[in-house]
């Protein structure tokens, strides 16, 4: 296996990112491993089988994130303006990750591009505690099997930016790939997160898209969709695999995003039911079956918990493939109250896994599998697959 161990970037001493820069990558492996059994050993969980890390496919071990959220900011109270990752241990300075080794190089050219741009017009950066200032966050999303680029330039409504000259700028540049949409966003909240208050479309349309599976998939500028395309392909087609047939059978797919893994499972299934509480996924998911030519997904917007309980199906097959926080004890004891044979359960973050499988261990399942895939080399993050199988009633 290759070692990444002198590929070190030059913000890895301050960027909050790459946490195993420098690490040789079996280590980083092994680290992730141990991190997801020993988690699981506090929860009293043994699988029946496991199956060491997957290691992310060589060729998606860097330039793999589709998706940045730059922030304006500064490294030093009053210094010159940054725009990139909020800096280790000290999160009101940013760093410029201009030479990111985690994303397509063009993401580093667009960032210096506006960086520049934004430094020569005098703009300032919003301040987070006055909340005065223009300047908030740069979005750019990739679809790296397309090669299309999305940009978005994301200010407050204190003063005027110049989107025109930023756009054409833009336009003008040397880039791999294709910018098929640019636009400016407008985020007034107090909170330090990306908003939109109001979108202006710039230039182009308002997604990219990409292909996963043999699917195409539109993805705009604020819908949920995997980080690294080439490694969750891989892990989605394993997953669906651990399930021996679908031919037949109603499947809930429960926090679905987008609906990428419903519509792989369609393919085989008589029908899926996708529960999502983003709108703006659930509505990506409708158009993307539809592109897809996918008639038989059903997506509905809500809480799991609050959908299931107003619904009467009945499924034959769970999958859950919740945000980091988990799935919450109400929806566990509901989703385990439909004595389906099999749970499929993919994981973000092993911490919430653990608790969750105890959850529904506590409610009839042992989980009967398990496989931990590293889709984020670099990074603390990592990815779990669990199959769960229903013992007692």
């Amino acid at each position: 296996m290759e070692d990444f161990t002198g590929r070190l970037c030059p913000h890895s001493e301050f960027c909050g990112g790459c946490v195993y820069q420098g690490i040789p990558y079996v280590e980083q492996l092994k680290q992730k491993e141990n991190q997801v059994f020993a988690l699981l050993q506090e929860e009293n969980i043994h699988p029946e089988k496991v199956e060491p890390i997957e290691g992310c496919p060589a060729e998606a071990r860097f330039q793999y994130r589709n998706k940045m959220e730059y922030t304006f900011g500064d490294l030093m109270k009053g210094g010159p303006l940054t725009l990139g990752m909020h800096r280790r241990k000290n999160f009101m300075s940013i760093e410029t990750v201009d030479h990111c080794q985690l994303t397509d190089p063009d993401f580093n050219r667009i960032l210096s591009y506006t960086l520049g741009f934004c430094v020569e017009k005098g703009y300032a950066k919003y301040h987070k505690k006055r909340h005065t200032g223009l300047l908030r966050n740069l979005l750019i999303r990739c679809g790296v099997r397309t090669k299309e680029l999305l940009v978005s330039i994301v200010t407050s409504s204190d003063g005027v930016f110049d989107d025109k000259e930023w756009k054409d700028g833009l336009l003008s540049l040397s880039l791999s790939n294709t910018i098929v949409g640019i636009s400016h966003t407008y985020n007034d909240r107090f909170a330090d997160a990306v908003y939109c208050d109001r979108w202006e479309n710039l230039y182009g349309r308002g997604y990219y898209r990409e292909k996963i599976s043999g699917l195409t998939f539109e993805v705009n500028l604020f819908s949920f969709f995997q980080t690294n395309v080439v490694a969750v392909e891989r892990m989605y087609q394993e997953a669906v695999h651990l399930i021996p047939d679908f031919s037949g059978k109603k499947v809930f797919d429960l926090y679905c995003g987008t609906g990428t893994i419903s519509q792989i499972m369609a393919e085989s299934a008589d029908s899926v039911l996708g529960i999502e509480i983003v709108q703006d996924s659930v509505d990506a998911a409708k158009r993307n079956a539809a592109l897809n030519q996918i008639t038989n997904c059903e997506f509905v917007c809500g809480d799991v918990f609050e959908v299931l309980s107003s619904r009467q199906d009945q499924a034959d097959i769970i999958v859950c493939d919740p945000p980091r926080a988990g799935i919450s004890g109400d929806a566990i004891s509901k989703i385990s109250s439909y004595h389906v044979p099999e749970i499929l359960y993919i994981s973000c973050n092993p911490k919430t896994l653990a608790r969750d499988l105890r959850g529904f261990k506590m409610l009839g399942y042992e989980v009967s599998y398990l496989k931990p895939y590293d889709d984020f080399p670099m990074t603390k993050h990592v990815e779990t697959v669990a199959l769960m199988s229903r013992v007692r009633d």
